[in-house]
């Protein structure tokens, strides 16, 4: 098996991740119902994951998938250009980021989590040392 990869990371964001996990929204609460306790095929997924100088929504390091969970804030110019930032510096950690937004989460979960799945069939289609 593959070694992992160290992900750094802020020291002073793990409060401030503790919070947001405290402090989740509905649709946070919506889609971690989905991925907790391994459901998401065996793959281990966390909350609030801080990474950089960043808090992922979702992360899972196995797969280096971060999944992002969208509010209304996020049409915003200054609040998208943040994003596009913080994701150009996750894909240079080599960290993909699938991104949704309250609505799709709310009102179209079957196809979040077919997106998902498909991250993790085509991840594990060019894995050659995954055991199956």
């Amino acid at each position: 098996m593959a070694k992992r990869k160290i992900i750094p990371y802020n020291p002073r964001l793990k409060e401030f991740a503790r919070q947001l996990r405290n402090d989740s929204t509905r649709t946070e609460i919506f889609i971690w119902l989905k991925l907790k306790g391994k459901q998401m095929y065996g793959y281990d997924f966390h909350r609030q994951k801080p990474i950089d100088l960043y808090i992922l929504d979702f992360f899972c390091q196995e797969l280096m998938l971060g999944i992002e969970v969208d509010g209304y804030s996020h049409e915003f110019l200054e609040v998208y250009n943040r994003d596009e930032v913080n994701e150009k510096r996750m894909n240079e950690l080599e960290i993909t980021i699938l991104r949704f937004s309250d609505e799709q989460v709310l009102k179209d979960m079957e196809n979040v989590i077919r997106a998902i799945e498909f991250f993790i069939f085509e991840y594990e289609k060019h894995t050659p040392d995954l055991p199956f």
